[in-house]
């Protein structure tokens, strides 16, 4: 039996987002652009997708434009903002932490002139909204914050900086991240005090291929993908119809259960955890209050990379970090104080609410065995 412990990389697509894909391909196939009949169907499909991710957003339908996924979401949203409002205000601020599309992002905008400050964790390992506070002027555009870390599942305190930026700040434009968030842990648009929110379909038992950025109403973006000016000319290209309705599917099974998905994954979290620490020389790199999809532990200076392929024998997938990065240490566990040594032997596990006690009880053991087996 495979035990998967790679959700934060991608998720298995759920039996109603299959679905939705599969009629979108062989009956509802029309361009959502044609006149037609049938392409008033496909046009629908794409609307009533639009309004649940809206409604899990707890916001307007037309704040939601679909693009191929996150990561050109945090593109759009980060060259759309610098392109609109960077004219005259040169500064962004992320934290130290982002997706490499945020970072790798900021550092092409950097290279055209504008400053990136970044933000880092205090020695205590954790994010204060003063310190981003403390960087912002009348010279930034726009700041950027992850809500939940993809590598280590630290949950950044998003609402808070973002408040308390733009009570000083108004003008600021604020960027979330919210990919290994949302439909994991209760988010709303409002609540974040976010501009901007980029959202993935495969990370939430959708497909790949699908994102969507949330654009609060009154927020310029210049389009960094031009063309035909579907969705309202932010993002132009032939809406990929059996995409953006599994994920559409996806989120109307997930809404009702946020919450309680929350609740059984922090006692799946806790009893891996116990389990893990009757286990000598495994490290925790994760914070005891982070997300509980997101399990980071250092496996007693077993390479990764070695151990990864040991579970993977025995049919047990998790990963060595985001998945973006190939195997590459990216700095984030570094950022968060864990030493290179422990980073070089870290390994992630993440969850979904398909996973169950037994596959973790497999895991748990099947680690110890590679302790044991594999040398230094």
């Amino acid at each position: 039996m495979a035990v998967y412990l790679d959700n934060a990389a991608t998720t298995k697509p759920c039996r109603e987002a299959v679905d939705a894909a599969a009629e979108a391909m062989t009956v509802n196939y029309g361009n959502p652009s044609s006149l037609h009949r049938m392409g008033l169907d496909a046009q629908l499909a794409v609307d009533s997708a639009r309004k649940s991710i809206a409604s899990a957003l707890g916001c307007e339908a037309g704040c939601i434009y679909f693009t191929s996924g996150a990561t050109e979401s945090n593109n759009l949203a980060l060259r759309g903002a610098a392109g609109a409002y960077g004219k005259r205000r040169k500064k962004i601020i992320i934290s130290s932490v982002e997706h490499a599309s945020v970072s790798e992002t900021a550092k092409e905008l950097e290279k055209n002139g504008f400053e990136v400050v970044r933000i880092h964790p205090r020695e205590d390992g954790k994010f204060y909204a003063a310190d981003f506070l403390a960087a912002a002027d009348e010279s930034v555009c726009l700041i950027s914050m992850m809500l939940v870390n993809n590598e280590t599942g630290y949950i950044m305190p998003v609402k808070e900086t973002f408040s308390t930026v733009k009570r000083k700040f108004p003008e600021i434009i604020t960027h979330c991240d919210c990919v290994q968030g949302f439909m994991k842990l209760p988010v709303k648009a409002s609540a974040l005090n976010a501009d901007l929110i980029s959202l993935s379909g495969h990370k939430i038992h959708a497909v790949k291929g699908i994102g969507a950025l949330f654009i609060k109403k009154g927020v310029r973006l210049v389009p960094i993908v031009t063309g035909g000016k579907q969705e309202k000319g932010i993002r132009s290209g032939t809406e990929s119809v059996p995409l953006i309705a599994a994920f559409g599917a996806a989120v109307d099974k997930l809404s009702p259960t946020v919450s309680q998905r929350y609740d059984r994954l922090s006692e799946l979290r806790q009893k891996l955890l116990d389990r893990l620490g009757r286990t000598e020389g495994i490290t925790v790199n994760s914070s005891a209050d982070g997300s509980p999809y997101i399990v980071n532990i250092s496996a007693a200076g077993r390479r990764s990379e070695i151990m990864l392929h040991y579970l993977e024998q025995r049919q047990i997938y998790v990963s060595s970090g985001s998945a973006c990065s190939k195997g590459a240490q990216s700095g984030v566990l570094g950022e968060f104080g864990v030493k290179p040594a422990e980073a070089d032997s870290a390994l992630r596990i993440s969850m979904s609410a398909e996973t169950t006690e037994e596959e973790l009880d497999a895991f748990a053991e099947a680690l110890a065995e590679g302790i044991e087996k594999i040398k230094h």
